[in-house]
């Protein structure tokens, strides 16, 4: 069974595991799942694309970041690059901290969409601080509040996460609210090829449609 040092080891390992990427992404919100993103990413800074019939969605060309090119939002970068479950920040310095980001509990290895995983029981720390407070991995209401201001009255934050990572990759694949509020949401991140050449072509016109 993985050690919890080596879980946080391989949450930071991402950018040294891989340089092309394609996978399926959805989410999970008030119960339902959003439509599935199929996506092709080339590091360090190509991203395509595309709905589950193969219309093209977006092009996205991000030179010069120190993350992986996004799509909507954060969370999709952080999924990527978790290393926001690894080490605890200090969130007025933005610099590494004493401390971890997770308490972490019942490690296990797993399977995720047929390959190997790691697997927690992940509750943050006040060390906790997310590539970007609005959409992080994991809900806290420490970071709400510094994000918001306030919470709503009423909102109960979860006691734990489920959390899966990719044991190739690097990559978290899973991160689902176990209670409260926001129980049953996350996102489900399904690999479908590693390190595969990934011509420029596909990063600069639309392919047929329904391609895989």
């Amino acid at each position: 069974m993985p050690s919890a040092d080596a879980f946080r080891a391989l949450a930071r390992s991402s950018p040294e595991r891989w340089s092309t990427l394609r996978f399926t992404e959805r989410r999970r919100r008030d119960g339902a799942w959003s439509a599935p993103v199929r996506a092709w990413l080339r590091r360090p800074d190509l991203l395509r694309v595309e709905d589950a019939g193969g219309r093209l969605l977006g092009v996205v060309r991000e030179t010069g970041a120190d993350h992986d090119p996004m799509w909507q939002d954060y969370r999709w970068v952080a999924e990527l690059r978790p290393e926001e479950l690894a080490d605890g920040l200090d969130p007025d310095a933005r610099a590494p901290a004493a401390g971890a980001a997770l308490e972490l509990d019942g490690l296990r290895e797993v399977e995720h969409a047929g390959r190997p995983a790691w697997e927690a029981l992940a509750v943050p720390t006040d060390r906790y601080e997310p590539r970007c407070g609005c959409c992080p991995l994991l809900r806290s209401r420490r970071v709400d509040e510094l994000e918001w201001g306030s919470v709503p009255e009423g909102v109960e934050y979860p006691t734990a996460h489920l959390v899966r990572l990719d044991v190739r990759t690097g990559v978290c694949v899973w991160a689902e609210a176990l209670d409260g509020t926001y129980a049953g949401e996350t996102h489900d991140l399904r690999i479908e090829a590693v390190d595969e050449p990934v011509p420029d072509d596909l990063f600069r016109r639309a392919r047929r449609r329904g391609a895989v």
